[in-house]
């Protein structure tokens, strides 16, 4: 597998060419968006033999994507043509003619147009063994390659800049909803205890079921955990730009995750503020999953 280095797009393009014996041949590499890797090659027939060594090496340049690599030869011809004439066929034609003009007291020559049929004049093609154009196609198609490579990575550098701003905006978020968090926590715990105040007075109530429903409010209200993961999700993704392999699928799996747990606090905690920020956070989650789509 080759080298990577950051964020590469799925998109891209690059062409080579190579001489062969009486011209050349010219390779066009393409890919765009696709979950899983998928290479398509279109060629002359003939170069059949070469087509799993083009879908080897296309692999050690891309993990996903779909990918078209077209190769063309400004060459003679792979296939010649030539005309076999069958004489035998031919004398059996005129001799059937003769023995209907003689049977049949009729005046007149052979007529050509007779032999207008496809047993007398057989027209055969002779292909050209193309084998020795192989290392031609080959080095044209890792010089395309490489030019796809670079575009790939120019627009994967873009890409990576937008998300990294996003995670950072995150980042910057998940710490305003751990504040809020904490102090809505707080006035749930103390209007509960008011309100407890409140019902004890003059009457006589089961203490520990009082208890048990206080600690489940509580524990309704407490996102420490959705907060951790968030926060683990977060640094996990800051940490996969960072790196120099393929990362689309791991950065869409821990948005995904990222998005749920962004969901559960916004469920949990009764907060305007809070509230606000989830839906900020939700908005730059989808445009991170957006992103993503175009990442390798």
């Amino acid at each position: 597998m080759a080298t990577r280095a950051g964020l590469r797009s799925m998109t891209g393009y690059g062409s080579a060419a190579a001489p062969i014996a009486g011209g050349r041949i010219t390779v066009e590499v393409r890919a765009v968006n696709q979950r899983f890797l998928d290479v398509r090659i279109t060629a002359p027939r003939e170069y059949g033999p070469w087509e799993a060594e083009c879908r080897e090496t296309v692999r050690g340049h891309v993990a996903r994507g779909r990918v078209d690599v077209h190769l063309s030869r400004s060459a003679p011809p792979i296939a010649r043509t030539r005309v076999v004439l069958n004489t035998a066929a031919a004398r059996e034609h005129a001799a059937a003619w003769r023995r209907l003009l003689h049977e049949l007291d009729l005046p007149g020559a052979l007529d050509p147009s007779l032999f207008r049929t496809p047993e007398i004049f057989q027209t055969v093609e002779t292909a050209t063994d193309v084998r020795p154009e192989f290392p031609a196609a080959t080095r044209a198609l890792k010089q395309a390659l490489a030019r796809f490579d670079r575009e790939r990575r120019r627009e994967g550098g873009n890409l990576g800049r937008d998300m990294r701003a996003r995670i950072e905006r995150l980042i910057a978020i998940e710490r305003r909803i751990r504040r809020h968090a904490a102090s809505t926590l707080r006035d749930v715990q103390a209007k509960l205890a008011e309100r407890m105040q409140r019902l004890l007075q003059g009457n006589e109530i089961d203490l520990a079921r009082v208890a048990q429903e206080a600690a489940l409010v509580a524990d309704r209200a407490d996102v420490t955990e959705e907060m951790v993961r968030l926060a683990s999700h977060l640094s996990a993704l800051r940490a996969l730009l960072r790196g120099r392999e393929p990362v689309g699928k791991q950065i869409e799996f821990l948005l995904q995750e990222a998005h749920r747990e962004v969901n559960t606090i916004g469920s949990k905690i009764n907060n305007l503020a809070v509230t606000q920020l989830v839906v900020e956070a939700k908005g730059e989650v989808e445009r991170l999953r957006e992103q993503v789509q175009n990442v390798e």
